[in-house]
């Protein structure tokens, strides 16, 4: 039977996760020079409407179609055939599928988009359209189906992710890592000073994103109840801890906090509490926001040091922060918080940890590998990166023809 009260919250929760893309857009564009604050927004904003069209045509049905082997959804869904306003029996089945539909289609969206922080300011428009559409099919389609689809293997062995801990930030940062060994580091990198150009934008795409988030964690409960209540309360909870541990350790080690740091505190705290947030706790949501916000931090500087050019820290916040979140579900979880879940390590099964280190091991592996060879194919076939010319004109206007800021 369809429940309004759920359909509501959902449909409110898919616009809260689609805000989170503009909000991404505006989270990397300030920290980029302002010569490629536009290239770098569109690589977000795009992806709105390119992934919507390969989530109606293929990736609905990849993700949660009919199960083929575990691995994948088979295409009788293509196009949206018989997705109607009826609920299904396996999804969300007090709202319509199609509501069911569309709300995920936004986590699909800001999948692809969270990876471009990390070569962002050296890829070209064309070829990064390709690897995007490409990788949201042979990489996010199919992990989505392992954990979250009817029938997906990993999920069958009992691997949790309630809200995209896998699924969302671990693909992600692997493939992020991947996309930065084939495509190497900025012209000049680590000779000259690269200074995000506008702080403030950053800001404001970090309120976005955390609001947004509510609707990512809160609303994957699939429903207006008492597990979305939890998922609300953690969500909050994690980030501000992030926040408050990177600014402290900032404070405590440079003499002084800053606003980018208080900025990547908080989305390592809420990209860490995402994957447990529906299955532990207040306090152990706090728990987490304070070991995201020290490990994050500390996988940042050590990536300064060793020169590692992830222009926007998508493998140290949001990989780190996918796998970190997944071991500390595996730590805190508990069956008095959602009966639907699990109980770890502390609550006396430390096999549930075991079965969340494998389902990282599987996920990450593959993630990494099959991003990988298509930043090879990509490159051999049109060439990832801009030419040196290029760069040191900018996004913008080699790729665009624009200028965000014409005086």
């Amino acid at each position: 039977m369809i429940n309004t009260g759920d359909t509501a919250f959902i449909l409110a929760a898919a616009g809260l996760v689609l805000l989170m893309t503009p909000g991404l857009a505006l989270f990397y564009g300030g920290m980029v020079r302002s010569k490629n604050v536009l290239g770098t927004i569109l690589q977000s904003f795009i992806m709105i409407s390119l992934i919507t069209i390969e989530w109606v045509y293929l990736g609905y049905s990849m993700s949660f179609g009919p199960d083929v082997g575990g691995f994948v959804g088979d295409l009788s869904w293509f196009a949206l055939n018989g997705v109607t306003t009826a609920p299904s029996p396996d999804y969300a089945t007090t709202i319509p599928q199609i509501v069911f539909m569309i709300y995920q289609c936004m986590f699909a969206i800001i999948t692809p988009a969270l990876i471009t922080g990390a070569f962002a300011e050296r890829v070209r428009f064309a070829p990064f359209l390709v690897f995007s559409l490409a990788w949201a099919i042979l990489v996010y389609n199919p992990v989505c189906h392992w954990i979250w689809g009817s029938g997906g293997w990993l999920g069958a062995r009992g691997v949790l992710d309630f809200a995209g801990g896998l699924v969302v930030h671990l693909t992600c940062g692997m493939a992020a890592l991947a996309a930065v060994m084939v495509i190497g580091p900025r012209k000049k990198f680590g000779t000259a000073a690269v200074m995000p150009h506008n702080l403030t934008m950053t800001l404001l795409g970090t309120g976005l994103l955390w609001f947004g988030w509510f609707g990512f964690n809160g609303g994957s409960a699939l429903a207006a109840n008492e597990i979305a209540a939890v998922a609300f309360v953690s969500t909050h909870l994690g980030g501000m801890a992030g926040m408050a541990m990177w600014t402290m350790m900032e404070w405590l080690r440079d003499g002084r906090p800053t606003t980018l740091g208080a900025a990547s505190g908080a989305i390592a705290g809420l990209a860490t509490i995402t994957p447990a947030a529906g299955f532990v706790g207040p306090n152990s949501a706090i728990a987490i926001g304070l070991l995201a916000g020290l490990a994050c931090y500390l996988a940042v500087s050590y990536k300064n040091k060793i020169g590692f050019d992830d222009s926007l820290d998508v493998v140290g916040i949001h990989g780190l922060g996918g796998l970190l979140g997944t071991v500390c579900l595996g730590i805190f979880a508990s069956k008095a918080v959602n009966p639907g879940g699990a109980d770890g390590l502390l609550a006396g099964n430390p096999a549930f940890l075991g079965t969340q280190l494998f389902g990282i091991v599987v996920v990450g592996g593959y993630a990494f590998v099959v991003s990988w060879v298509l930043c090879k194919l990509i490159d051999s076939l049109m060439g990832l990166r801009l030419s040196a010319e290029s760069e040191t004109i900018g996004l913008d206007q080699a790729e665009h023809s624009e200028s965000a800021y014409n005086t």
